[in-house]
């Protein structure tokens, strides 16, 4: 419980702050992160890949800017997460970024899925059959090619990018230098290995011309099918999250049937009651993810 307090006094001077985190993709990513806010003096911080938060012990007197920094030092990206003004006053901000998020992957989904599967068709058809090639069709590939290794997989790239300028690696570094090598090689066999006429058999294609050497398909396909699991990933952690907050909403409703409070008196019970488990925490060595539902 914990883990859903923003700024909450603690006990001993220390606060509990929860930060969202964008840019994770792994565990490693998650590891990484909390290595690196662990990292400054008297902090704990125990992240969540699968909710994006960062449940952050601190001293009082630490900013919230300087463990944004640090967060943004290991190559990711960081904010506060603060009530949005409502009608309950509990919606989380985070809810808005991952809507926000599902709707970019859907775009750059759809895209690759436009341009994939023509793409592929003539990409096999070109490689083998030298007869059925005309005057320019390297370019038809590589106009139907340039949308999806650029745009849609651009996630990747500027992941990559990003993991670079602070010298590490993750799962998208792979993915963008897959694709990467994939157009690269391909524009190579295309417009150096085929610069005349080209006969001959499919199988002397694949030996000795540009047939073995096109992968635009390969960098179209990857592109397609690790944005349709992120769109998939990302819808599935949105439906959760509303999941989660909707019985959350509720409780200074109960609390203030249950004891005859007003409103406001319900929502300050609440808050004090996650400090006093927050204390029990520190007091404990326990971190607050302990307390969250399995698998989180």
């Amino acid at each position: 419980m914990s883990a859903a307090m923003t700024g909450v006094a603690s006990a001993a001077g220390f606060r509990e702050v929860e930060l969202s985190i964008s840019g994770m993709t792994c565990a490693a990513c998650a590891a990484r992160v909390e290595k690196r806010l662990g990292a400054l003096e008297e902090v704990t911080a125990a992240v969540n890949v699968a909710t994006g938060k960062a449940a952050v012990t601190v001293p009082v007197t630490m900013p919230v800017a300087r463990l944004i920094e640090a967060v943004e030092q290991a190559g990711y990206g960081a904010e506060e997460c603060r009530p949005l003004a409502g009608a309950d006053g509990l919606e989380d901000a985070g809810s808005t970024a991952d809507a926000a998020r599902v709707a970019d992957l859907r775009r750059r989904l759809i895209v690759a899925l436009v341009f994939f599967v023509p793409l592929t068709d003539l990409s096999v058809v070109w490689s083998l059959f030298g007869w059925s090639r005309f005057p320019g069709w390297q370019w038809i590939l590589v106009a139907m090619a340039a949308p999806v290794a650029g745009w849609a997989a651009w996630p990747f790239h500027a992941a990559a990018v990003r993991n670079a300028r602070h010298g590490t690696a993750s799962m998208d570094t792979l993915v963008s230098l897959g694709i990467t090598a994939a157009c690269g090689w391909s524009v190579y066999s295309m417009f150096v290995l085929d610069r005349g006429p080209v006969r001959g058999s499919a199988l002397e294609l694949l030996l000795h011309a540009s047939g073995g050497g096109i992968y635009l398909e390969v960098a179209a396909s990857v592109t397609t099918f690790l944005l349709a699991g992120r769109w998939f990933e990302a819808r599935a952690r949105r439906e959760a999250g509303e999941a989660m907050r909707a019985p959350a909403q509720s409780v200074p409703d109960r609390l203030t049937c249950a004891l005859g409070l007003d409103e406001r008196a319900g929502r300050d019970l609440l808050h004090t009651l996650k400090d006093v488990i927050a204390s029990v925490n520190r007091a404990t060595g326990e971190r607050p993810e302990d307390h969250s539902s399995p698998g989180s």
